[in-house]
């Protein structure tokens, strides 16, 4: 049976349009069952503008829409039969195996938590996005979900991101690190330093602290903080990341000789570019709730859209879920077999 992704059709800011298009464009690539779930009139009136709309997609109605103005717990209350809430209740009714959205990513979480609940033995979801560095990429963990952390939430996240790297990438041994502000094991606050005794005592791969530097030096595949610190880590990143490449284009019209050669480097330049462009990855995985839920940046565009669903794909049939519930689980009998034996 295909996989089929309920698709929140009026999240982002180019919705629908640009998240419809990305359907499509999914939809003729793969055999994937995509349900655009939003207003009914608009969703039809975007897919009249298509010939030869694929047959692996549906509409499924939602009158309301949640925006990025609307606070997680109004949207909840008042909004529940938004896009988000609709695409949600279709995962956990076993309807759809997953859910896409670029639309407002706090209820898209709050959403996921309350309907969908935790896995077993998860005290906290995390967001878990790709940097790029040197060496290929690193997967950061939490960049929002949680902004408040105990000790034990980090080291969750140390599993967690480790079983999303290691399933979804392949690597088979994953170097973990907690993102402080010295490579020392006592530097940082109370969080961190009580982080690094629980992760040490991990069966992970746990190479220490890291500094931010660090991330993009390749020295880690997972790097874990709080969901404060993550989200300024990743919109720093994506700000430097942007600013760079202006500079490099303004910096060459200043130099005749080197804006000349631009055709002669260019296809360096558009590789370079890919492996900092967000729309490679589509999505970041929810990690931690009973189902797949992977959320977009607000400006995706068609391309970030068609991939999402794609890794939103890939995250069942890897049944990711399951596997961090049964290490999460093993980790935790054992933790306690160690603690009732001193």
């Amino acid at each position: 049976m295909s996989v089929r992704i309920a698709l929140d059709a009026m999240g982002g800011d180019h919705a629908p349009e640009v998240v419809i298009n990305g359907a499509i464009i999914a939809a003729r690539k793969s055999d994937i069952n995509i349900l655009l779930v939003g207003q009914e009139d608009k969703i039809k009136a975007q897919l009249s503008r298509h010939i030869n709309i694929p047959k692996n997609i549906e509409v499924v109605p939602a009158a309301e829409v949640a925006t990025m103005d609307d606070s997680p717990s109004s949207a909840l209350r008042n909004k529940k039969n938004s896009s988000i809430a609709v695409a949600t209740q279709l995962v956990v009714d076993k309807k759809a195996d997953a859910i896409v959205s670029a639309g407002n990513s706090g209820v898209i979480m709050a959403s996921a938590i309350m309907s969908m609940r935790t896995l077993q033995g998860v005290l906290r979801p995390a967001i878990a996005t790709l940097f790029p560095t040197l060496t290929g990429f690193c997967g950061l963990l939490d960049v929002g979900a949680t902004v408040e952390c105990k000790p034990k939430h980090l080291q969750q996240f140390g599993i967690m991101g480790s079983i999303y790297v290691k399933e979804v990438f392949g690597i088979s041994n994953p170097r973990v690190g907690l993102l402080t502000i010295g490579t020392e094991e006592t530097k940082g606050n109370e969080l961190t330093l009580e982080a690094f005794k629980l992760l040490s005592k991990s069966n992970l791969n746990f190479i220490g602290n890291v500094e931010g530097k660090d991330i993009p030096a390749g020295k880690v595949d997972v790097a874990i903080c709080d969901g404060f610190v993550g989200n300024i880590v990743l919109k720093f990143g994506e700000g430097v990341a942007e600013m760079l490449f202006k500079l490099m284009k303004s910096e060459a019209k200043k130099y005749p000789l080197a804006y000349i050669s631009l055709p002669f480097i260019w296809p360096a330049l558009k590789d370079l570019r890919k492996r900092t462009d967000y729309t490679e990855y589509g999505g970041a995985p929810l990690l931690g709730v009973d189902g797949v839920c992977i959320i977009c940046h607000g400006g995706s565009n068609e391309k970030a859209i068609a991939n999402a669903i794609f890794f939103a794909k890939e995250s069942v049939n890897k049944n990711i879920n399951k596997i961090i519930s049964q290490e999460l689980t093993n980790f935790e009998n054992g933790d306690k077999q160690c603690t009732e034996s001193v």
